[in-house]
C-alpha cells in the first residue's frame, strides 16, 4: 500500500528553519559553556573566604549581566517600535523575545543569588536593598509579558508592551546603585567596584569573563530563534502555517 506524503510534509522532513548564523551561534555558546564549566568548575582556585562557594558567582553574576542586557535591548526595540517608520512589528517581536529571556535569566540570578546567600549569611533571603530591587525588576518584567498578552489587536498590544517596556527599564539602573543608595548586605562590584580591598585572581577574573562571553553568545541565539518563532506565530495567524514554515525555511537555506 502506497501513501501519499504531502509536499509541505516532505518538505519540512529535509528543510532546516536556521539559518547558517544561528549555527554558528549555537556551536559557540555550546563551546563556550563547556569551557566555562572546566574553568569554573575544575580550573579556577577556591576563595580564601568563601572556599567552593564562589563558583556559583560564575553564573550568578553572568546571569544578570544577561538580564541587564535583554531588558535593555527590550527598551530599545520598544523606542524602535514607538519612534521608527520601518520594520516596527519586527522591532515588538525583538522587544518581547529579548524581554522573556531576560526574565528566565533573573529568575536564575534570584536562585543563584539566594543559595549563595545561603552560603555566606546563613538565610536564603533577606530584605535587602539589592535583592528587594532585584526581585521588583523581576516581577516588573513579568508584568510585561502579561500585558503582551493582553486582548486587542496586535498594533495595540505591541503599543501598550513597549510604554511598559521603555518604563521597566528604568529599574535597571536603580538595581545596580542599589548598594551604594542603601546599606546593603549584598557587596560592591568586584571587578569595576570602588572597594580596593576586594580583587579576583587572575584565573578567577578570566573564568568570569569567559562566562559573560558565553552568556551573551547564548542570549543572541535564544534571541534570533524566539524573535524568528514569535514572526512565524504572527505569520501563522495571517496566512497559515505552511505559508510561515516556507518563508522560515527559505531564509534557513542550507538542507539538514
Amino acid at each position: 500500500m502506497t501513501i501519499d506524503t504531502p509536499a509541505s510534509t516532505t518538505a519540512s522532513s529535509v528543510r532546516g528553519t536556521s539559518t547558517p548564523a544561528t549555527r554558528v551561534l549555537g556551536v559557540l555558546s555550546i563551546a563556550m559553556t563547556l569551557w566555562l564549566g572546566v574553568f569554573g568548575l575544575l580550573l579556577s582556585p577556591a576563595d580564601r573566604d568563601q572556599g567552593d562557594a564562589v563558583r556559583i558567582m560564575y553564573v550568578h553574576v553572568p546571569s544578570v549581566w544577561l538580564a541587564y542586557l535583554a531588558f535593555i535591548v527590550t527598551a530599545f526595540a520598544s523606542a524602535v517600535h514607538l519612534f521608527g517608520r520601518r520594520h516596527s512589528l519586527q522591532a515588538d517581536r525583538v522587544a518581547g523575545a529579548s524581554a522573556e529571556i531576560g526574565v528566565v535569566f533573573m529568575a536564575v540570578t534570584l536562585v543563584t543569588g539566594m543559595l549563595w546567600g545561603r552560603i555566606t549569611w546563613g538565610v536564603y533571603w533577606q530584605w535587602d536593598a539589592r535583592l528587594t530591587t532585584t526581585a521588583l525588576l523581576f516581577i516588573s518584567y513579568v508584568g510585561y509579558l502579561a500585558v503582551r498578552g493582553l486582548e486587542g489587536s496586535r498594533e495595540q498590544r505591541a503599543r501598550r508592551s513597549a510604554i511598559v517596556g521603555l518604563l521597566a527599564v528604568l529599574e535597571v539602573p536603580l538595581v545596580h546603585w542599589s548598594v551604594k543608595l542603601w546599606r546593603s548586605l549584598h557587596q560592591e562590584a568586584t571587578v569595576l567596584g570602588t572597594d580596593l580591598d576586594v580583587s579576583l585572581d587572575g584565573l578567577m577574573l578570566f573564568s568570569l569573563f569567559v562566562g559573560v562571553v558565553a552568556f551573551t553568545l547564548l542570549f543572541l541565539w535564544l534571541l534570533l530563534h524566539r524573535s524568528r518563532m514569535l514572526t512565524m506565530i504572527d505569520l501563522s495567524a495571517e496566512s497559515g502555517l505552511d505559508t510561515a514554515l516556507a518563508q522560515r525555511r527559505a531564509e534557513g537555506g542550507a538542507s539538514v
